[in-house]
């Protein structure tokens, strides 16, 4: 179990981090969360990371919109999560996503998201520097940002059945990212990942989880 700390972003804001992990890890990984805020579900993937030998740090970065967002995962949550979502800027996302980074500073370190925290850690991947891998769970801003130049090895999952990015998405990144590592999960939807929504797919998570872990101790060492 992990336990919340307060992180300062380079230009001064001060946002809430769920932390966890072994004290003397060499190396480390950032958490994205999705629109819902740093909930009970990405505290527990911290925590999964964590039992693995990872320094993890789950930033807030709905604090820049309100302090302590934890939103569950009903239509209602998922317009309210939007809403916060669009009171923020990219650059502050980065911004408090590098003060993560800076809190584990010395290490080796790897970004994973979720969702909007998919998207995230693939511009953990092209708009910095501070990390070794990224890998991007069903992120519906990639198709968007899809030209951008990774800096670090990139690998991302998506749903075959997710709603909200259509497989057309998911072939046009493959095409402008061909050294990405690009999965498609049969069958499965958007938040495939995730134990606590109705799209859970068990066997689905489990080999995305087993191909980040793998990804991460490659280019981590």
């Amino acid at each position: 179990m992990g336990k919340t700390i307060e992180l300062t972003a380079s230009d001064g804001h001060k946002l809430s981090a769920y932390v966890a992990g072994p004290e003397g890890a060499t190396k480390g990984i950032v958490v994205v969360q999705e629109i819902f805020g740093v909930n009970h579900h990405i505290r527990d993937m911290a925590d999964r990371f964590a039992a693995q030998g990872y320094a993890v740090v789950a930033p807030a970065l709905f604090d820049r919109v309100e302090k302590g967002v934890e939103l569950g995962y009903t239509q209602d949550d998922v317009g309210k999560g939007r809403e916060y979502r669009m009171k923020l800027s990219d650059p502050q996302v980065m911004l408090d996503v590098e003060a993560a980074a800076a809190q584990l500073k010395g290490k080796k370190l790897a970004i994973v998201g979720y969702c909007f925290g998919g998207t995230v850690a693939w511009w953990g991947a092209t708009r910095s520097r501070s990390f070794a891998a990224a890998s991007c769970w069903y992120g519906g801003g990639i198709a968007g940002t899809k030209d951008e130049r990774p800096n670090c090895p990139v690998q991302m999952h998506f749903g075959e059945k997710d709603g909200s990015i259509p497989m057309s998405d998911v072939e046009a990144i493959r095409a402008a990212q061909p050294k990405a590592e690009t999965y498609v999960y049969a069958g499965a939807q958007h938040g495939f990942g995730c134990d606590e929504r109705g799209s859970f797919s068990k066997p689905d998570y489990e080999q995305a989880q087993q191909r980040t872990l793998d990804f991460f101790a490659k280019h981590l060492g």
